[in-house]
């Protein structure tokens, strides 16, 4: 007995795994081919077939009752088919970002050859500052606090980190002046 596109989507639809393999057989091909034309990719053109076939399985309990099987699954793969044109530009288009970003990066490879010597230098330069001096700027830098919560903590006045913060960035501006390019972005994130 040859069942129809509705009575198919019904089978489906309660999970009825033979009915499954049935539009499988029926469809799967044409599915195929006609993906191929819109991708122009037979092993997208395939993955696009069976990923569609494993979505209509996973949500067949949320299939209407009056599917019309072969549109729901022509409408399917142009869908998907299109999900994946569409990923490809992303990527394409990343990757253009990527190597523009690699001729810069090229440009600034001596800068970032620079950083490991700047972190040395910075921790050198940050051990001569003097102990108030250097745990509020460790504070205020490094654990991103406001001026506020540093004087809370520390139990001094606003105005007093605000002064000891001009002096360390004083202090190390002189010790760091070879590194200033790199240290404004590190510090002010420019």
């Amino acid at each position: 007995m040859e069942l129809s596109e509705t009575n198919l989507a019904a089978s489906l639809k309660k999970g009825d795994d033979l009915a499954f393999e049935k539009v499988f057989k029926a469809y799967f091909n044409s599915l195929y081919n006609y993906a191929c034309t819109i991708l122009k990719n037979e092993s997208a053109a395939e993955e696009v077939v069976q990923q569609v076939f494993f979505k209509v399985w996973e949500k067949r309990e949320t299939m209407p009752e009056e599917t019309m099987l072969k549109a729901y699954l022509y409408r399917a793969v142009h869908n998907e088919s299109l999900n994946v044109i569409k990923h490809h530009k992303v990527r394409a288009g990343y990757q253009m970002h990527a190597v523009s970003n690699t001729d810069n990066t090229i440009d600034n490879a001596h800068s970032k050859v620079n950083m490991a010597t700047l972190q040395h230098e910075l921790h050198k330069a940050m051990n001569e500052l003097p102990e108030q001096c250097r745990t509020i700027f460790q504070m205020s830098r490094f654990e991103e606090r406001k001026y506020k919560e540093i004087a809370d903590e520390l139990n001094i006045s606003p105005k007093t980190v605000e002064n000891q913060m001009g002096k360390a960035l004083k202090i190390l501006r002189t010790k760091l002046a070879d590194f200033l390019p790199l240290v404004i972005c590190l510090f002010f994130q420019l």
